[in-house]
């Protein structure tokens, strides 16, 4: 059996008595945290227990969807790392199928025809098509970038076996969305890409997530501008979140990393003094690039 990290250990200490991970020292269960855990711990480590998979199954709505946070009524982006988290483990066959018909279900608000037409008429400040739409941190709400990249790799990593034309229809709709809001120079910020006539600059977390998402598709100028700016910054982040989808990302497009995981590994240490449960489990997943099955990887 592998031995186990001590940001691993500080990790799975962490763990809720009612299993799942909170964002930090609180009873109340985020989904995002709980499922970077059980990626970051997997295959499941005994220390951890059995609970948390339980856990995070007895979180999803009837309606195939997942909420923020336990309690919760509002479904949720996190609907889609939670189809995530299944589509590696394997369980829980129902509850992937009742979540990918939600997310194919999902939209952005701009997609409706009043928002279509306030954009093409009424608002012309921000620039993007509005005929091409991702999904939203929340129904009602308009369509971002990391949301609609986790979103993508969700669906395209349940389906890869058996696509039928609704799924790669919503794929298409999906990637041509983040083709759509890329900065001009290469790389995403959080939504838009001209703001009143101003190029928003690119953002580190935004980029390595959508390019994830991107990763099986051809690597039009879009995604290789993109992945070279990401290259380019990766040699000054200090954050350890936004270094760990770096090496996640460069990883998966196979460019080298090892230097970025020494770098990554004396920012994290032991994990103590990463507070952000969600923060620690990205850093272990990053840090174990290579030594396990990359869990955002999108197959052709």
């Amino acid at each position: 059996m592998a031995s186990i990290s001590r940001p691993e250990e500080i990790l799975i200490r962490r763990q809720t008595a009612s299993g799942g991970w909170s964002f930090f020292e609180s009873t109340q269960i985020s989904v995002e945290a709980t499922c970077l855990a059980l990626l970051a711990l997997s295959p499941p480590k005994p220390e951890a227990g059995s609970s948390s998979m339980d856990r995070l199954l007895r979180l999803q709505h009837h309606d195939g969807s997942w909420p923020a946070f336990s309690g919760d009524e509002e479904s949720s982006w996190t609907t889609a790392l939670a189809l995530n988290v299944l589509n590696i483990t394997g369980d829980a066959v129902s509850a992937r199928e009742q979540a990918l018909h939600w997310l194919l279900e999902g939209r952005g608000r701009e997609a409706s025809w009043l928002w279509r037409w306030k954009f093409r008429i009424a608002d012309r400040e921000v620039r993007f098509s509005p005929d091409k739409y991702g999904w939203p941190w929340s129904p009602g709400t308009v369509s971002w970038v990391i949301p609609s990249a986790f979103s993508l790799m969700a669906i395209k990593q349940y389906t890869v076996c058996n696509r039928l034309a609704r799924a790669e229809n919503r794929i298409r709709l999906g990637v041509d969305m983040l083709l759509d809001r890329a900065c001009v120079g290469g790389g995403w910020n959080s939504g838009n890409s001209v703001v009143y006539g101003v190029p928003l600059l690119p953002h580190v977390e935004p980029t390595a997530i959508a390019l994830l998402a991107l990763q099986d598709e051809e690597r039009t100028p879009v995604i290789r501008t993109s992945l070279a700016w990401l290259k380019r910054r990766s040699v000054s982040i200090e954050s350890v979140e936004s270094l760990a989808w770096c090496i996640l990302t460069l990883f998966a497009y196979q460019e080298p990393v090892d230097h970025l995981k020494i770098r990554l590994a004396t920012l994290v240490g032991d994990g103590r003094d990463i507070r952000n449960n969600a923060t620690l489990a990205t850093a272990i997943l990053a840090l174990r690039c290579g030594e396990m099955i990359h869990p955002f990887v999108v197959l052709r």
